[in-house]
């Protein structure tokens, strides 16, 4: 771009706004130093409205809140049709002193419409062995009906089997209809969409492994051949049987290096539902303990690379090498320089200038433990080396968010602007005794110590990081996070895990569905101010990858652009809905929306209508409603 037409377009940006011009290092450094005079003014007035991170409400707040942040969330599930709640797994007894600490994880929903109506449904899990899982399929007038039976996908927790951990959706033999692949505490499964009237389990003959235990899946088109391919992240070592373990000896080596955890899958797709283990081919051997993965063609190479949050250790970056190969580069990108507890990857262009900035949730407890979250904003970098980024989760305000485990990115108010949604909590018991004193000594531990299930003092009643507020931070538009959650209406503190989006009732807006470890899940209508515009897109690829996994979808409007890419699965066990959301803002247009396909194909639509959804498919000019 000329400097000449880069001064024109940076002179039409509203001031409040970053000036949305990619590869520019000198309009980089002028964004942060905004940012920083923006969080150095704003510190005093945010205290005075924070406690613990924690926006208080006053009677004149909350009888505002709709005028002053222009949306507003009711918890509807009770009234739509959805009764379902989680039970925690049971593992062998040996465990029973801590089966609140390694039976933590297993609340997960998932987004799809899995019966091409045009509506979204939610796919929910339980983790007790009977146990049944339900699809919601939403019915259009408002409400919900949970046709998992009937569909085949309710009784899959199968003794001997294993237990439900989560699922992601994905079309996996190209016919047009989203496939679930269900990953397990045990043995993984697949369940091919017969025409949106019901499911076939088609596991064996696969090639999904015997036994996993995991709780991170995705779908993803690594090498570009047409085909979704299913990255899976191991937990814990999958060589066990947490319902029958021959030794004590399975919790992580280390808190801050832990390398005996689950090994990870890279599944190639090669046709009718069949998948090969290419992991070590293409250079992914490992075996730390992830919690989340994601995948983004970060570099504008047209192949994804690999995103993934590990517990007790440091995040890393598989580099996409034309899709033959993978490298990891998490320390030379900066993003693995401190081992954490990472629990998340949610991804987001919170600036609108074309790059995607990686949200990693991890562990604050103030007096105990405070590693803080992380927000991963890309830096300019040279072609040959990986991208670089510094972590502004500090200067952002979402450091600090608890115990924390999914969350995501959404414009939750049509500003234009992506905002960000966090569960929180871990094991809610008796609140007034706690178990972190306990825990701390076990931490300091060598290897011998930690690693042993034994020599971890029993919980009993006590809670660890319980009852804790979710969060939901409205980006100012600069990047600068506040907490509303409680202004906004999200007040409850059961202990939440997996987080999705999805507009439910087809508004132009973003509805959230929560799923709560030993509880229920809930669902969260959002009303948002009618007078702020939306555009959505939902694609339609070539054969093969028929939803688009993998597209690139840039909105330009008003001197501004943001990009999403179609999602295969992001977040802690979750999955937001397929199609896109873009917020645009109180009578606002989009001038031009551009799409990069997965296939390479360049697609541009000139001023497309606002407040409604273009289905789009590639190669056409346009798109219907």
């Amino acid at each position: 771009m000329s400097n000449e037409h880069q001064a024109e377009r940076d002179a039409s940006v509203p001031d409040r706004r970053p000036k949305p011009v990619p590869k520019a290092i000198g309009r980089r450094s002028q964004l942060f130093a905004a940012l920083l005079l923006a969080s150095l003014l704003g510190t005093t007035s945010y205290l005075n409205r924070t406690i613990g991170g924690e926006v208080q409400a006053g009677p004149e707040d909350v009888q505002n809140v709709a005028e002053r942040y222009g949306f507003r969330f009711e918890e509807v599930s009770g009234s739509v049709g959805i009764d379902f709640k989680h039970t925690a797994p049971t593992l062998d007894a040996v465990l029973d002193p801590i089966m609140p600490l390694v039976a933590s994880m297993g609340a997960a929903v998932s987004i799809a419409d899995f019966d091409d109506d045009g509506w979204q449904d939610i796919y929910a899990v339980t983790s007790e062995h009977g146990g049944k899982n339900a699809l919601y399929r939403n019915l259009g007038d408002g409400t919900f009906e949970d046709v998992a039976e009937q569909m085949g996908l309710a009784d899959v927790n199968v003794e001997g089997t294993g237990v439900s951990m989560g699922s992601v959706w994905g079309d996996a033999d190209g016919d047009g209809f989203e496939d679930l692949l269900l990953y397990k505490w045990g043995r993984p499964e697949l369940f091919m969409n017969r025409g949106g009237t019901g499911f076939e389990r088609a596991t064996e003959g696969s090639g999904l492994p015997a036994w996993i235990n995991t709780n991170s899946a995705i779908w993803l088109d690594y090498d570009r051949d047409g085909f979704l391919d299913i990255f899976i992240g191991g937990y814990y070592d999958e060589g066990l049987n947490l319902w029958d373990i021959e030794t004590t000896r399975i919790m992580p080596e280390s808190y801050e290096y832990a390398e005996n955890g689950g090994r990870n899958f890279l599944l190639r797709n090669i046709g009718d539902g069949r998948f090969e283990d290419v992991t070590e081919a293409v250079g992914m051997s490992g075996t730390r303990w992830t919690l989340a993965s994601s995948a983004v063609d970060i570099r504008g190479t047209g192949y994804p690379d690999l995103l993934v949050a590990n517990d007790y250790g440091v995040a890393e970056y598989w580099l996409n090498e034309g899709g033959q190969h993978f490298r990891e580069v998490g320390r030379d990108s900066g993003i693995a320089l401190r081992p954490k507890s990472g629990m998340n990857m949610a991804l987001g262009d919170v600036f609108n200038d074309g790059r995607q900035a990686l949200f990693v949730t991890n562990i604050s407890a103030a007096g105990n433990l405070v590693q803080g979250n992380d927000l991963w904003m890309q830096l300019d970098g040279s072609e040959d080396g990986p991208p670089q980024f510094t972590n502004m989760a500090e200067s952002s305000g979402v450091s600090l968010g608890g115990w924390a485990f999914g969350a995501q990115f959404g414009d939750l108010n049509n500003d234009g602007a992506l905002d960000l949604f966090q569960t929180n909590g871990y094991v809610s018991a008796d609140e007034n005794d706690s178990y972190w004193y306990d825990m701390s000594k076990v931490s300091i531990g060598n290897e011998a110590v930690i690693g042993d299930a034994l020599n971890w003092p029993p919980i009993g009643t006590r809670s660890l990081s319980g009852y804790e507020p979710k969060h939901v931070w409205i980006n100012d538009g600069l990047a600068r996070f506040d907490d509303v959650a409680p202004l906004v209406g999200v007040t409850e503190k059961y202990d939440g895990r997996s987080v999705a989006f999805a507009d439910f009732w087809n508004r132009g807006v973003l509805d959230v569905v929560v799923a709560h470890q030993g509880g229920p899940l809930l669902l969260y209508k959002n009303e948002v101010a009618p007078e702020r515009a939306w555009i959505g897109f939902d694609l339609r690829g070539d054969e093969g990858n028929t939803r688009a996994i993998g597209a690139r979808v840039t909105v330009h409007w008003n001197g501004q652009e943001q990009v999403q890419e179609v999602s295969g699965g992001t977040g802690f066990s979750s999955q937001n809905q397929r199609r896109l959301h873009f917020g645009l803002g109180e009578g606002m247009t989009a001038d031009s929306v551009e799409i990069i396909w997965p296939s390479g194909a360049v697609q541009t639509v000139q001023a497309p209508d606002p407040n409604r959804y273009h289905v789009i498919h590639e190669g056409e000019s346009g798109g219907d409603g």
